[in-house]
């Protein structure tokens, strides 16, 4: 593996969720004009980071997930 998951699961879950809904939110309500795909751009990264549970913005700032109960 090229990298290490810095993203729990739940948070993996509502990132996945959140960037979906920023994503067809950007393009319902603002459509295809250059800062609605902007938008939607971070939605997809937003999504994606949830889809493999790495976040390179929490590498950066060196973050690791909680694991177990809090």
């Amino acid at each position: 593996m090229l990298y290490r998951k810095n993203v729990g699961s739940r948070e993996s879950l509502v990132r996945v969720l959140g960037g979906a809904l920023i994503v067809i939110g950007s393009l319902s309500q603002i459509g295809t004009t250059p800062l609605g795909l902007l938008i939607a751009a971070s939605g997809v990264f937003t999504a994606l980071t949830g889809v493999f549970g790495f976040c390179p913005a929490c590498a950066l700032a060196g973050r690791k997930p909680l694991d177990g109960p809090r």
